[in-house]
């Protein structure tokens, strides 16, 4: 089936007559998903790729007590 899927494109997988799922190949599926690109490229994309004086602020409130 997944040799299949490659050669012949999307292959459906039925239960009791009942289409259920479909087998793709990788590169159909990094195609529609948009998964095109590597993580790394991904992050280079980003509008903040190259900034050095990044700084975070974090919530300086005090945590709260639970009762158990």
């Amino acid at each position: 089936m997944v040799k299949s899927a490659k050669q012949d494109g999307p292959q459906d997988i039925t239960v009791h007559g009942k289409s259920v799922a479909v087998v793709l190949s990788r590169d159909l599926f990094d195609q529609l998903s948009g998964n095109s690109q590597s993580l790394v490229e991904f992050m280079q994309r980003s509008p903040l790729f190259g900034l050095d004086d990044l700084t975070f602020e974090r919530d300086q409130s005090l945590t709260r007590e639970l009762g158990l």
